[in-house]
């Protein structure tokens, strides 16, 4: 390719990321001709209704309802992906790399469920294909681990990578509002979506820590992989209690390897005040990366918006311009070459937190900690709150270390005890 050449660029997708890249590559067409010694030209869009009113001015006859228009179309070079969902976008992705055509997606639902096929189809045909905007919107992430990491070996990948559930705890804790309070003004700030599931029971995030899991272990860690729980169990009184005790909660995403060993989860964590992560709030998304060399990084922004996901989607199309001038395209994919061996119940440790409302009686709490014992789980801190009203008491336990298998075990038995009227919550704690 000669200097001033055009790239062509077929964009699927003219929602709210969609419109972000075309903001982008007009404010900053002299920037990007001077990064890449090319014009970055967007040639066709993919939409639904081309006849629809958009907050962006497009010329009429870029768009198209038909992806054949894109696919068909030998004189574009790249295609950019920000419709989402799993089909057809599958099918159009396969389809654009068999023709030769490079691939920027910011989808991650597609890539934490068939990204290793897809890359693998992308070496084949020399073709790149990006995907930096699918984890953590405008940060880095996926560069790092695949570049800058490269001499190093990663141990743990650990962070809050859901803006929407970010959010909606962080409004709990601030403001001491309720759940459905705090879901309500997510809602309403296009935060969370009219159906939230995907990101309130964790999903969202799981997809994201499959990702992220797979290129830092260089394992093919799958969704089924990841042990899942959203935070619709939250209540205001762990909120409550978990800032007495000195903690708050955030949905945490960890992926640890151990000697061969991974393991993959999101759930709602106990966080340290001290730590950095306590203090990431509102939709910002941070996540830190262990490395046995290098120790520890932290990597911090906006993790979702049109903008910030934009600018992840045009760096990536940035670096498939450079690939191309280089003719080095097709060469950075990273694929699995560890065997993938999951930690079971018993191999997992961390400390545990966890609540019982029970009858405010004489001998209660004396057999709810031998129960401990006999799992051999030490009890790191333990509280009581005793309403005279209801004669009732509300019993916390922050564990030691212990393994999940035994505090499993435990709450089960504490769970069928007479006294026990019912078990709110078991959360892991950040072990620091």
């Amino acid at each position: 390719m000669t200097k001033g050449e055009k790239v062509k660029i077929g964009l699927m997708g003219l929602g709210t990321v969609g419109t972000g890249v075309v903001r982008l590559l007009r404010a900053h067409e002299a920037e990007l001709m001077a990064q890449t010694g090319m014009r970055l030209e967007i040639a066709r869009i993919l939409v639904k209704h081309p006849e629809k009113e958009r907050s962006i001015y497009v010329p009429p006859h870029l768009l198209t309802a038909d992806p054949e228009e894109l696919l068909e179309d030998e004189s574009i070079h790249v295609i950019v992906e920000v419709i989402g969902g799993i089909e057809p976008t599958r099918t159009y992705i396969e389809k654009a790399l068999k023709k030769g055509k490079h691939v920027v997606t910011a989808n991650k639902d597609l890539m934490a469920l068939y990204g290793a096929e897809l890359l693998k189809l992308a070496a084949e045909k020399n073709c790149d294909l990006f995907y930096e905007a699918s984890v953590a919107g405008g940060i880095p992430i996926i560069r790092t681990l695949v570049e800058s990491f490269t001499a190093d070996r990663i141990t743990k990948i650990m962070g809050i990578v859901n803006g929407t559930t970010n959010y909606i705890l962080s409004k709990m804790t601030e403001e001491g509002i309720s759940y459905e309070e705090a879901l309500s003004e997510a809602k309403a700030l296009g935060y969370a979506e009219a159906d939230p599931t995907n990101d309130v029971e964790g999903y969202d995030a799981a997809r994201k820590m499959a990702i992220l899991a797979t290129l830092g272990f260089h394992v093919g860690i799958h969704l089924e992989d990841v042990a899942v729980e959203g935070i619709t169990h939250v209540e205001k009184t762990d909120i409550n209690y978990a800032d007495a005790l000195g903690y708050v909660i955030k949905l945490l995403g960890v992926a640890e390897r151990e000697e061969e060993l991974t393991e993959v989860s999101v759930q709602p964590t106990l966080v340290p005040k001290s730590h950095p992560l306590a203090s990431v709030s509102d939709s910002y998304n941070a996540v830190y990366v262990y490395g046995e060399a290098v120790g520890e990084t932290m990597f911090y922004g906006k993790g979702a918006g049109e903008l910030p996901t934009a600018t992840a989607v045009v760096a990536d199309l940035v670096a498939v311009v450079k690939n191309m001038k280089l003719g080095v395209n097709g060469r950075e994919q990273v694929f699995p070459y560890h065997k993938k061996k999951m930690k079971e119940e018993d191999q997992i440790f961390t400390r545990f937190y966890f609540r019982f409302t029970v009858k405010d009686q004489a001998g209660v709490l004396a057999k709810i900690t031998n129960i401990l014992s006999q799992s051999e789980v030490s009890i790191a801190q333990i509280a009581q709150y005793p309403n005279q009203e209801t004669q009732e008491a509300e019993i916390l336990i922050v564990t030691h270390h212990a393994s999940k298998k035994q505090v499993n075990q435990a709450i089960q038995t504490i769970g069928g005890m007479e006294e026990v009227k019912k078990a709110h919550s078991l959360f892991r704690v950040l072990k620091v």
